[in-house]
């Protein structure tokens, strides 16, 4: 019986939790901002194909680059495996590397 009942309270616990709503557009990092205010470069992959990146000092993001139709873009813009662009800028954490 106590198991059945520990079960039920985790159950019931774990979906209260799943309702809970993240705002996943907002850093909370420790320059905590919304993320528009970040500048996007692009990091060109070892095959050539293009990469969204942004660098917040300790954080980072990355994401592919995709078409309207949902295939990568492989545009060209810099040597595979360079990053290019103002990807650092927007925060004012410092970046040591």
């Amino acid at each position: 019986m106590n198991i059945a009942k520990t079960a039920m309270l985790l159950l019931v616990a774990g979906t209260i939790s799943a309702c809970e709503k993240i705002d996943k557009t907002v850093d909370r990092g420790f320059d905590s901002k919304d993320l528009s205010t970040l500048k996007a470069g692009i990091w060109v992959d070892p095959v050539g194909c293009d990469h969204w990146i942004i660098d917040d000092g300790v954080e980072g993001y990355l994401s592919q680059r995709l078409d309207p139709y949902g295939k990568p873009v492989c545009s060209g813009v810099a040597p595979p495996n360079t990053a290019t662009g103002p990807f650092k800028e927007g925060s004012s954490f410092p970046d040591i590397l």
